[in-house]
């Protein structure tokens, strides 16, 4: 059987090697950073992810989704927290149907599923502590240094390790090594990567004393203030990952609120409700990192037979519609479904995997910065909350026939593209026929106040 080279062992990774190793082939996994089992997370990264259909199916094909749910909390709506602190917040089901939820589930927990999956098969083997340092395509070696292992020489003097395969896979997130090797050797190759002007900062709402929540554990806590916003995802020990996003620069922005007495004030101001929840605000927000949020494409995600990139490293898309894990782990079925059709055609499996995968990917792309705009924006309104209902109303009046967009990006396997489609096809169809109604009606109230008019 070929043998595989995967880069990257975070979430897609582990899972990518654990589809790989079920069918047969030869891997070894390299990662950076050390065993996710250790401990050894990074400080300011989000220890909560929303896993939702698209992510539960791709870990159903595994065996492993009981598994991974069991340590999992139900988010079944957005509970929108008003600017005034007197006002209680509100909640917005995301479905209609109370069994439709999102999962708030820990970043280590589902990366440790996912690693130990892949170990089950004697074929896969993971290797932590190798940084990739570029890859030669043509011969499917990836150059490898193990700062691990020779921690007193410096990165630039370490001995290089040669990973050699049959094909070698970039797993390995939005600045991927692997990437960066193909838009060096590939003439032609279309890359484009968009920062929004926000960045991100994440913040802390620890337990109660007795163990439990301080707020409503079973939902996506929103604090949406226009131009920027908080968002609190629950975690399994009681405690909330806040992650404020907010303008890089400004008059009011990460740039200009530096001092302690700023701080204190801007979140008193904007997030009343919030603050007495959060002993430590001013430590995390002076010493957790601020983060940006960059949406990266490009083309194609593939070279011949040799080399294919999977999740960030192919398709970056910022967070606001909780899919990016979900949108790699989908590339992940997609890639072992082409696999399996092409066993003996690579480069065919490969090219079927990126032709399945872009359109919908640069669909996800755009969704998640349009509702980055509607959670920070939109979700505070009442036009927002009606139109919510409508949709409800509308999902149940005509099952099968009409389906929020939410709800097929979120609780379906329907492509991204087809989604967007079909959610565009829909409004038009409401808009043009309220539009219609409304003009019946005026038209109604003319003739029984202005009879004449028939004359």
């Amino acid at each position: 059987m070929p043998k595989f080279v995967l880069i990257g062992s975070g979430l897609a990774g582990g899972l990518l090697a654990a589809y790989l190793g079920r069918r047969g082939y030869d891997v070894d996994l390299y990662e950076r950073r050390s065993d996710p089992r250790e401990g050894n997370l990074v400080g300011g990264r989000s220890i909560n992810l929303a896993l939702s259909t698209r992510g539960i199916h791709a870990l159903e094909q595994l065996g492993i989704a009981d598994e991974v749910l069991k340590h999992a909390i139900p988010m079944r709506g957005r509970m929108i927290h008003p600017a005034e602190a007197a006002q209680p917040p509100i909640f917005i089901p995301y479905d209609r149907d109370p069994n439709k939820y999102i999962n708030s589930i820990g970043r280590a927990t589902l990366n440790t599923t996912v690693i130990e999956a892949a170990q089950r098969y004697p074929n896969v083997r993971v290797h932590f502590n190798h940084q990739c340092t570029g890859v030669d395509l043509d011969s499917a070696i990836a150059d490898l240094i193990a700062p691990g292992v020779e921690a007193a020489v410096s990165a630039a003097n370490q001995p290089v390790i040669r990973a050699r395969g049959d094909a070698v896979i970039g797993v390995d997130g939005a600045f991927s090594a692997v990437r960066q090797s193909m838009q060096k050797r590939i003439k032609g190759f279309e890359y484009d990567e968009s920062y929004l002007p926000h960045g991100y900062k994440e913040l802390t709402i620890p337990p109660a004393p007795d163990g439990g929540s301080q707020m409503e554990k079973e939902a996506l806590h929103i604090w949406p203030r226009k131009s920027f916003m908080m968002i609190a995802l629950p975690n399994p020990d009681g405690s909330f990952t806040c992650t404020l996003f907010w303008e890089f620069e400004g008059p009011r922005s990460f740039a200009t609120t530096k001092a302690d007495e700023d701080i204190q004030r801007f979140f008193e101001e904007e997030f009343p409700d919030a603050v007495p929840l959060m002993p430590k605000l001013l430590e995390e927000f002076r010493n957790n990192p601020t983060g940006s949020l960059v949406t990266i494409r490009c083309a194609p995600w593939y070279y011949k037979d040799k080399v294919a990139l999977v999740g960030d490293a192919a398709h970056a898309v910022v967070p606001f519609y909780g899919q990016g894990m979900n949108a790699a782990f989908e590339d992940c079925v997609v890639l072992d479904e082409c696999l399996a059709a092409f066993p003996q055609d690579r480069q065919r499996a490969f090219a079927g995997y990126f032709d399945r995968r872009k359109d919908n990917a640069d669909a996800l792309a755009d969704l998640a910065v349009e509702n980055f705009v509607e959670m920070r924006d939109k979700t505070a309104s009442k036009v927002f909350r009606t139109k919510k209902k409508l949709d409800h109303l509308l999902e149940g009046l005509l099952p099968g026939i009409y389906l929020p967009l939410y709800a097929m990006v979120t609780f379906s396997r329907i492509p991204y593209a087809e989604a967007a489609r079909r959610a565009r096809r829909q409004d038009r169809i409401v808009y043009a026929t309220l539009i219609a109604a409304l003009a019946i009606l005026i038209l109604a109230i003319s003739v029984e106040l202005f009879p004449f008019i028939n004359r």
